[in-house]
């Protein structure tokens, strides 16, 4: 098969809306308006995917990475807000959402625990979870053994409906992680014993390792991807999602979408292309438009969320209760706005964390986050013969020496880059930190 799909034939043959069956979820004692946000659309079934197993699965799922944290009551590090935890599970539960997708590595290790501690208190058959083998220090078959019965204590199952390789991000640490040690073949007793239900992979890869995975002797039962409009066709290297969706699809494998949203970027779009967004669909929001066009694809099993606030999960009900499909005429112009949006100088950070900690105590991902909210509300000082340049100058420095402690700050970047090989977007991450500090040292020195 040919790597450049046509985009026009690929488009024509989608199907959209197809493999779609929609569920009665209607909530029993709903506290929250029917109507999305004034908008006119009203809130109904939290449309479903069927699996190949038969499995009913919420278009919806929610991923539990960014759930909020607190300082614990003994002054040392933080902890999950479990009270918020099992508020936000109960509504996506009474909503129609049942899927949901944590990891051992998650919220400084405790979204298991916390989502174990939320979901234990409703029927097991309401739910399915997701959970991954994240043995990326410690790849011994002894350690990833004790993962992956350490995952089951915390979420109080005794089976894992979705069990997935995490980030695989080449050949060789595939090898070095699940194949040279043993652990493929554990597991793949594990799902013949029925304690995992579903075994698959999430993927960070290129072109060279996908096709290798493609290939393995046994047959995956889902594979998590990254997919959204700007990843969909523009991923800046061999292995668009478009090359990926379709080599799952022609091989019947469901898909599970991870970052839609490019990690809140396609939320946080810069003021002329969310116009162009609202100005188009006034009643959707700009998210709405990305997770619209992930579910939109017929093999894609969930389309996950990591809903931080409880306006966030009411939000993406609306939009997926039920589901409006893209027609041809916007997946053309979701291409459109995906083609201005990569010309942006945004740096592709997903706030993941993945990079962190950092040994020499620099907060990566809020520097980089920091740096590209400006650049998405316009108000980056990058041009002095601006009017607003002074305003946006002293805009800048300020927040920067608020959200970010002076011994956290880019000027500490070494330059070690030890961090490039955790992160899943490739990011030559000391660059980018020594870009942004060069930056930030013209601004002090620019005194108007």
């Amino acid at each position: 098969m040919s790597n450049e799909i046509n985009r026009r034939h690929f488009l024509k043959d989608l199907g959209v809306g197809a493999a779609v069956t929609l569920t009665a979820c209607s909530p029993s004692n709903r506290q929250d308006s029917d109507v999305a946000g004034g908008s006119g659309k009203r809130l109904g079934s939290m449309t479903m995917r069927t699996n190949l197993t038969d499995d009913s699965v919420s278009i919806l799922g929610y991923g539990c990475m960014r759930w909020k944290m607190k300082n614990a009551p003994d002054g040392h590090g933080q902890m999950v807000d479990q009270e918020d935890v099992n508020h936000l599970v109960d509504y996506a539960l009474e909503h129609g959402v049942n899927y949901f997708d944590t990891s051992p590595v998650y919220l400084q290790g405790q979204s298991e625990k916390a989502l174990g501690e939320a979901l234990h208190r409703h029927p097991r058959n309401s739910y399915l979870v997701a959970t991954k083998m994240s043995n990326f220090s410690n790849s011994t078959f002894e350690n990833s053994v004790l993962m992956y019965q350490k995952s089951k204590e915390y979420l109080q199952v005794e089976t894992i409906d979705y069990y997935l390789l995490h980030s695989i991000s080449s050949a060789d640490a595939y090898r070095k992680r699940f194949v040279d040690n043993g652990v493929i073949d554990f597991l793949l007793k594990e799902k013949e014993a029925g304690r995992i239900r579903h075994l698959g992979f999430s993927f960070h890869g290129n072109k060279e390792c996908f096709d290798y995975l493609m290939e393995q002797p046994y047959h995956w039962d889902f594979v998590q991807i990254q997919m959204n409009y700007v990843d969909w066709n523009h991923a800046g290297n061999d292995c668009n999602a478009i090359y990926m969706y379709q080599q799952l699809a022609d091989r019947n494998i469901p898909v599970v979408i991870m970052e839609p949203l490019l990690g809140g970027r396609l939320s946080n779009l810069p003021q002329h292309l969310a116009s162009k967004l609202l100005q188009r669909e006034p009643e959707y929001t700009v998210a709405s438009w990305a997770f619209r066009f992930a579910g939109t694809f017929p093999k894609v099993l969930t389309v996950l969320s990591g809903m931080t606030y409880m306006e966030h999960l009411q939000d993406n009900v609306f939009t997926f209760s039920p589901l409006e499909p893209l027609d041809n005429d916007e997946l053309s112009f979701l291409e459109e706005v995906a083609g201005i949006y990569k010309q942006a100088s945004i740096i592709p950070c997903n706030d993941c964390k993945y990079c962190m900690p950092c040994k020499y105590g620099i907060d990566i991902p809020t520097i980089l986050m920091h740096y590209n909210k400006y650049i998405n509300e316009g108000t980056l000082p990058a041009n002095s013969q601006d009017p607003q340049y002074r305003k946006y100058r002293r805009a800048y420095l300020a927040s920067y020496n608020k959200v970010i402690e002076r011994e956290r700050q880019a000027d500490h970047c070494i330059g070690c880059s030890e961090c490039v090989s955790h992160c899943p977007q490739h990011i030559r991450i000391p660059r980018e930190l020594q870009r942004i500090d060069k930056f930030i040292e013209t601004l002090k020195q620019d005194v108007l």
